[in-house]
């Protein structure tokens, strides 16, 4: 970040009053305007509704050119660390801010792989949830509840304490999102093994059972691998903002990851992907595309199209063209493409690549379109695609929190409001209302 002799004038009209405000210049990105002293200068303050024109902190992590369909993480373009990489490598860079050399990597995985077993008393907290509970909600609680099993590494102000915290957060994840899945089915817990890689691990918790050895199919492990790199990180998003928020505070890690989950559940945020499997349930069958197309088209009907177009990326998506690759790799892999569900989605892929209507507004099949019909083929149920976004993306938010807690000029979350209730007023008894 730098500034120079620019400066942005804010002129009142009626009293004739002129501030300069800094003008801010980062690597990437458009130049922000400094209005932290704003208030003690005019005394007034900014009104941005979601904080979509407002810069809430500085960052190294994560790039985002939505108009030129760009993702970057540390400087790296997505699509290279999804061809290249493979997910702990991409933890390593986004904690670290560099890639690691050989000898790094296998550290680091060897330290993640063996922090991901969870606390045995775990278990026993577990079934006090309700079997139908929504996955969603078991997360919430048992990260939360990391804090009460694990108070060695809660203190922030400590690089190590913080380090151990992040490694803990990252390598149980998976564990807990599987224990959530398997308590769903009222199957056993299956527990990690120290052998398989972080994508293979956490299919092996999802899919085995005691009674018969796991088969690891190579595609299906490199898919799962791609869709955690594609969603470790994306930007100061509303759970990232939310883990910011929560960790400006001082609360422990594992309660800011909480956080996180919580705001990843809602269906503007997370849901996406669960979404556009209720969109192809609600058209039913292959031979209605073209009726519900012409519904989207229509500006009068309720009907949406989910899983295209990003409120970010106002050209592509750059994840989506990984993950279309990732999907058909994995419906050929698994020979599916004859289930209804997948059937309607790859109809309308195919519309929506052709059809000058979506071209000219740029409503590409976007990430979640693609995740969610490669979820479906694994047999994933739609309550677990939320949870498997939050696997992914808690690199990301532990990332944010630690680059959060290290910047000195970072404050307590404090947003202002404008106000507009009731001017002051005085009490009156009830016998006189």
């Amino acid at each position: 970040m730098s500034s120079n002799e620019r400066t942005f004038t804010l002129t009142d009209n009626q009293s004739g009053s002129s501030w300069d405000l800094p003008v801010m210049h980062g690597s990437l990105g458009p130049d922000v305007i400094d209005v932290r002293k704003l208030y003690a200068e005019t005394g007034c303050f900014t009104y941005d509704p979601g904080f979509t024109s407002t810069g809430s902190c500085e960052s190294k992590i994560t790039y985002i050119d939505g108009d030129e369909g760009v993702l970057l993480y540390r400087g790296y373009p997505i699509e290279q660390l999804a061809e290249h990489s493979d997910f702990m490598e991409v933890c390593y860079l986004l904690l670290y801010g560099n890639l690691p050399s050989g000898e790094q990597k296998v550290k680091f995985e060897h330290d993640i792989t063996y922090h991901t077993m969870i606390h045995e008393q775990m278990q026993t907290f577990l079934r006090g949830f309700r079997r139908d509970a929504h996955p969603m909600a078991v997360m919430c609680g048992m990260v939360g509840a990391l804090s009460a099993f694990y108070h060695d590494s809660q203190d922030i102000s400590d690089p190590k304490h913080r380090m151990i915290a992040s490694y803990r957060m990252i390598a149980k994840m998976p564990t807990i999102a599987a224990l959530a899945f398997k308590y769903n089915l009222g199957q056993p817990y299956v527990y990690p093994k120290n052998k398989l890689r972080y994508a293979e691990n956490f299919l092996h918790m999802m899919f085995s059972n005691p009674c018969e050895e796991y088969e690891m199919d190579p595609v299906l492990a490199r898919a799962m691998d791609v869709i955690l790199i594609l969603h470790a990180d994306h930007e100061q998003n509303a759970s990232t903002s939310t883990v910011r928020l929560a960790g400006s505070s001082g609360a422990n890690p594992f309660a800011c990851i909480s956080a996180g989950i919580a705001s990843l559940w809602g269906p503007a945020h997370g849901g996406a992907n669960e979404a556009v499997l209720k969109m192809l349930e609600e058209i039913g069958d292959k031979s209605n595309v073209d009726k519900f197309v012409a519904k989207a088209k229509d500006k009068n009907d309720p009907f949406r199209l989910m899983g295209f177009g990003h409120r970010v990326y106002k050209n592509f998506d750059p994840r989506s063209r990984v993950m279309r690759t990732q999907c058909h790799k994995v419906l050929d892999a698994l020979g599916v493409h004859n289930e209804p569900l997948l059937e309607i989605a790859l109809e309308l892929e195919k519309i929506a690549l052709e059809d000058d209507y979506f071209i000219e507004k740029k409503l590409y099949p976007n990430v979640d379109f693609y995740s969610g019909i490669i979820f479906k083929a694994m047999g994933i149920p739609t309550t677990m695609f939320t949870a498997l976004f939050a696997v992914a993306r808690t690199v990301g938010w532990i990332a944010q929190w630690n680059e959060m807690i290290e910047d000195p000029s970072q404050k307590i979350g404090r947003p202002r409001q404008l106000f507009t209730g009731a001017e002051q007023r005085d009490y009156v008894a009830v016998d006189k209302r």
